[in-house]
């Protein structure tokens, strides 16, 4: 996620930056390390969910849904959306019912377990469905619904803060931002991210309109718009937008197909903008090798942010025309890092912004690599503020959700990982991290162990330092 709040501060020098600590500090060898990469991909959708300890009401960690097949219908007269969610699930442990977060805008209807009619309700914010399943058993739930979406409001103080799930506009249009929560207001979804699954995903909307969500293009053809993820994803990097559209496509880095989707009202510059996407890919792939999906693209929607939505990113308008790059290659540097190997839990939302923000700033100061030094003297003081207002990145408040201080520290955190390694070995220790952990969620044990194994090096103690340190590290 990228929000002008946290590209302000990352950007801009706040408060007067501290000393940097000598390269040479960070990181004691590791005797008998090894740079070998263990392949730890998924390809399947099998997960292992578990339970979110900063927002616990959401995800079921009993439960590892592998594969959402959606097939939604948007007619915007009577603003009403018409689903059947088919759902491959297996059973982590033996459970007595099935349960996944879902709004209770909608009504049910059809409601099945391996074909067997069952009976069904949503609850407290759940789709509860009375059906055993022994542990390690797999079975398809199915579920009609029907409704008008409604959106729940975003845990943050952020002055930049919008209502999360699918909206709906004035014109009968749809769009989505739904981190850290916000797919279940418009299908059935285990809602956390340590739950990764596949997705077919069709759209039936009214001539003249389009239909656009995550994953690559199929077939389409009478008003119906299709999508298939054969890369897991989390159901909070799921995205849908419906509107009368324009499709504009591009041929990026290896030939990867780049969509486009713009309306009416997206003047040229925030086209010219995101037509820059093959430029941004092609430097991204330089240093962090290729992209990892096999399709790629923008929709732009009437909203202040932007999202890193799998394979299809989520692009505010207005931002896309104010900072064009610094969105755009931030969105696409999660693509990496926060898509293609994502957090546990969002206790861990940093994975994310750490790369993605310090990443960004790599691509400001390409023309000028000592730049990076200012660059980190002025985010030295913004990390300051941040961590006195909304506590150290490692812990984040519930309340407070994608707030500065889970973006600017873990970017210092790996500037002093890439100063003590250098450029050779801290692209390749990016591109192992994504590469090898493609499809899944990790921790943050998990990320430490990688690096320190990659490297050769203990970072240990400096990466804890900047995640839990009330004040920023010296």
């Amino acid at each position: 996620m990228r929000r002008a709040l946290a590209t302000t501060v990352i950007a801009t020098a706040l408060l007067a930056g501290c000393t940097n600590d000598p390269a040479g500090s960070q990181g004691e060898p590791v005797t008998g390390a090894s740079a070998t990469v263990e392949d730890r991909t998924n390809r399947d959708g099998t997960s292992a969910p578990v339970a979110d300890p900063v927002y616990p009401a959401y995800g079921n960690p009993a439960l590892d849904v592998l594969h959402y097949d959606l097939a939604l219908a948007w007619a915007p007269p009577t603003r009403t959306l018409t689903g059947t969610a088919t759902i491959r699930i297996r059973a982590v442990r033996t459970v007595q019912q099935l349960r996944l977060d879902f709004s209770d805008a909608y009504t049910l209807s059809a409601i099945s377990v391996d074909g067997a009619s069952v009976p069904g309700r949503v609850a407290d914010g759940d789709l509860v469905v009375d059906r055993a399943v022994p542990g390690g058993s797999t079975v398809t739930l199915s579920v009609g619904y029907t409704g008008t979406p409604t959106t729940v409001a975003m845990p943050s103080h952020r002055s930049d803060a919008e209502p999360l799930g699918l909206t709906v506009t004035a014109d009968g249009s749809l769009w989505t931002m739904q981190e850290p929560y916000g797919a279940s207001t418009w299908y059935p979804a285990n809602d956390q991210p340590s739950d990764k699954a596949l997705y077919d995903i069709a759209v039936t909307v009214p001539d003249g309109w389009s239909a656009i969500a995550g994953g690559t293009p199929g077939p389409s053809g009478g008003g119906t718009f299709r999508y298939a993820s054969t890369v897991p994803v989390a159901s909070y990097l799921t995205t849908l937008a419906v509107g009368q559209y324009t499709k504009t496509s591009l041929s990026g880095p290896r030939g990867l197909p780049i969509t486009l989707w713009t309306r009416s009202s997206d003047g040229p510059p925030r086209l010219d903008n995101l037509k820059q996407l093959p430029v941004y890919l092609q430097w991204l792939e330089d240093r962090f090798g290729p992209y990892p999906f096999a399709s790629t693209g923008a929709v732009l929607v009437p909203s202040a942010t932007a999202m890193e939505t799998q394979q299809m990113m989520t692009i505010g308008g207005d931002a896309v025309e104010s900072a064009g790059a610094a969105v755009l290659v931030h969105e696409l540097a999660h693509q990496w890092f926060g898509d293609a190997v994502g957090p546990a839990t969002w206790r861990d939302v940093w994975m994310n912004e750490g790369w993605a923000s310090y990443v960004e700033q790599l691509y400001r100061h390409r023309s000028a690599p000592a730049a990076l030094d200012g660059w980190e003297r002025q985010a030295r003081g913004a990390d300051g503020t941040a961590r006195a207002a909304q506590g150290p990145p490692g812990n984040p408040r519930a309340d407070s959700f994608a707030e500065n201080n889970v973006y600017v520290g873990p970017a210092l955190m790996l500037r002093q990982i890439h100063k003590a390694i250098g450029d050779e070995r801290f692209f390749a220790l990016g591109r192992a991290w994504a590469a090898a952990h493609t499809g899944t969620a990790r921790t943050r044990a998990e990320f430490v162990a990688f690096v320190n194994r990659q490297t050769g090096r203990d970072f240990t103690a400096l990466i804890n330092s900047w995640l839990d340190s009330p004040t920023t590290p010296s």
